[in-house]
């Protein structure tokens, strides 16, 4: 399936996901991905499916959910699929619906792919860094995209994109939480002249154990230094749309994999289908498996691989 949800977006209410590349393909192997690590560190863009299978999916979905965005973010970096400006096009010919897209901007360099975003409505690029050294810790970039490259990109796209761009920057605790990683970070910020910041946390069980949120004190200090940054650091809230799945095993598989699931948001999807014992079967069965991140419970997928 390359479509998901809609799921509950802290930032885009309920989010039609749309996934246009295979699972673990990036430009980037982020050590707070959810995903857990890239299997495809990769910056050349391709068809990886065809692109009218894609949208014929999106088109049953929005009709059958009628979500606040068609969010195209991915199983790595979406900016890779090469149809994607195709995709945008034909999603505002067809619907209403705003189109957002979550990228980690590292492509944005790329005249075809700020080209390909100018018909989304938002666009979400991410900007973990203030430097170079910090930028390869976190991010684990690909050997030929480099911290100015990346910076001027996402400059570049900005003064000629007329939609919103909300820029994340995601926090971890002794990577680039210190006030001086956070000035620099502000820094680069306001060149980009976003027209939202968001602070986020890794609330999920990420691709590192090592992994940690920082305090909510730092997360306070940061929204400050970086001008008044919406803080997302919160468990998102709000009920999955389960349209085309068969049965509960398929639903917790398939949103799972994409958008890692609480134990109790698994179970309530279970019930939903009147099956409420198959999340204790999977778990028996090693479909998914238990882990504790955060003081939460959550289910992973088993091709989920974290060290």
């Amino acid at each position: 399936m390359y479509t998901y949800g809609p799921v509950p977006s802290r930032r885009l209410g309920s989010s039609l996901g749309v996934s246009p590349i295979p699972p673990k393909t990036c430009s980037y192997s982020c050590v707070y991905c959810q995903l857990g690590r890239t299997n495809h560190l990769q910056i050349k863009r391709k068809r990886f499916f065809p692109r009218e299978a894609i949208f014929n999916e999106i088109s049953v979905r929005v009709k059958r959910s009628n979500p606040d965005y068609i969010t195209f973010v991915g199983d790595g970096e979406p900016t890779l699929c090469e149809d994607l400006g195709w995709l945008i096009k034909q999603c505002k010919y067809r619907w209403s619906t705003p189109i957002a897209v979550i990228t980690n901007g590292s492509l944005l360099f790329m005249d075809d792919v700020r080209q390909d975003l100018m018909g989304a409505d938002v666009v979400l690029p991410t900007l973990d860094a203030g430097n170079s050294r910090t930028f390869a810790k976190i991010n684990r970039h690909h050997g030929k995209i480099d911290y100015q490259t990346m910076l001027e990109g996402q400059i570049l796209f900005r003064k000629g994109y007329t939609g919103k761009i909300w820029v994340e920057v995601m926090l971890v605790e002794s990577l680039n939480d210190s006030e001086q990683e956070l000035k620099e970070i502000k820094s680069a910020v306001d060149k980009i002249n976003p027209d939202r910041v968001y602070v986020s946390i890794p609330i999920r069980p990420p691709a590192e154990s090592w992994v940690k949120p920082p305090s909510p004190e730092t997360i306070l200090k940061a929204q400050h230094i970086l001008g008044s940054a919406i803080s997302i650091a919160v468990l998102e809230s709000g009920d999955f749309g389960l349209e085309g799945f068969v049965n509960a095993e398929q639903a917790i598989t398939e949103i799972g994999s994409r958008h890692p699931l609480r134990y109790k948001q698994a179970l309530k999807i279970a019930e939903i289908f009147s099956t409420p014992r198959v999340v204790g079967q999977m778990v028996g069965r090693g479909k998914v498996v238990e882990v504790e991140y955060g003081g939460e419970k959550y289910l992973l997928p088993e091709h989920f691989v974290r060290k």
